[in-house]
């Protein structure tokens, strides 16, 4: 009798049974695949952590991913010359519906928005399109690993570089914009939406502004009558607004992204299917209900 005939007799026979031995198959062969593909690279980061003075590495995006990314290469730069290379118009290789890039996990448009606010980091002596360079740490290694992704997504890069930090500081460096301040700053993406809260709320509150796409405004706009649009000309332009509000809220997101590496007042709309982005530190709270969204804007907002 065949291995896949014995299976499948076990399966209808013992389901417990075939499910313990799926499971256990499951379990040795990622054993395998991590002991024959990944130790030696992740040894081999450590060797080069030890050893070298200028250390390069490689993102392929998605954008919040790489801002995800920067407290542990700013950890690196203590020590070390950090060089920092995109690597443009990879595919995401599943459905990604609403995503800014399409298909892609980041494209040329986005570089180039993004640009600007990572000019800014000190600790990033060189930031580059990839175009076949030397890396020593490749972050896009967190998509081959055989793992689950469904965990704290700041940490993405701890798992990669051997590498952690303290997350509950501030790891961008701006200064705040020169106009618009004090707002409630809103960015709410079309992915990782929370079906149990609403924003009306908000209404009872003056000029929340919102920094996403238009698309994505509109559709909180019908929610949220008094919500504005601006639309910002890059990047560094959306996180000094977000420096200078007076309270962030926002879904998993560039925007929540932003606010977290700037430890502003910020709250987190936490998405019940993926809840993958976290908080840390003071002056942040995740919400999935409706009491405790008004609760902790209370807290932030009007204590």
């Amino acid at each position: 009798m065949s291995l896949n005939i014995k299976n499948l007799f076990l399966k209808f026979s013992n389901f417990k049974k075939y499910k313990e031995i799926k499971f256990l198959n499951k379990l040795r062969e990622e054993k395998k695949i991590i002991e024959s593909q990944f130790n030696s690279i992740f040894f081999n980061i450590e060797k080069k952590l030890n050893s070298k003075d200028k250390i390069s590495f490689l993102h392929s995006g998605h954008i919040g991913d790489i801002i995800n990314c920067l407290p542990v290469i700013k950890k690196i730069s203590e020590n070390h010359k950090c060089n920092l290379f995109i690597k443009l118009d990879k595919k995401i290789g599943s459905h990604y519906p609403d995503h800014p890039s399409g298909e892609y996990f980041i494209r040329e448009k986005q570089y180039k928005l993004l640009l600007p606010l990572l000019k800014k980091q000190n600790y990033l002596s060189e930031i580059q399109i990839y175009s076949g360079e030397h890396i020593d740490i490749d972050f896009d290694l967190i998509r081959d690993l055989p793992i689950n992704l469904l965990f704290d997504n700041s940490r993405y890069a701890f798992i990669t570089s051997g590498v952690q930090i303290n997350l509950s500081e501030p790891f961008i460096n701006i200064e705040e914009h020169p106009e618009i301040k004090n707002r409630i700053v809103i960015l709410r993406s079309l992915r990782y939406q929370n079906h149990f809260i609403s924003y009306k709320f908000l209404e009872n509150f003056p000029n929340p502004i919102f920094v996403g796409t238009k698309k994505e405004f509109d559709e909180l706009k019908k929610n949220l009558k008094n919500l504005e649009f601006y639309e910002c000309k890059d990047f560094l332009e959306m996180a000094m607004i977000i420096k200078s509000c007076k309270l962030f809220i926002g879904n998993s997101s560039l925007g929540i992204d932003l606010a977290e590496s700037l430890k502003v007042p910020r709250l987190l709309e936490a998405c019940p299917y993926f809840p993958a982005r976290q908080i840390h530190g003071e002056n942040g709270y995740d919400f999935y209900f409706q009491p405790h969204f008004e609760k902790y804007f209370k807290v932030l907002f009007i204590d």
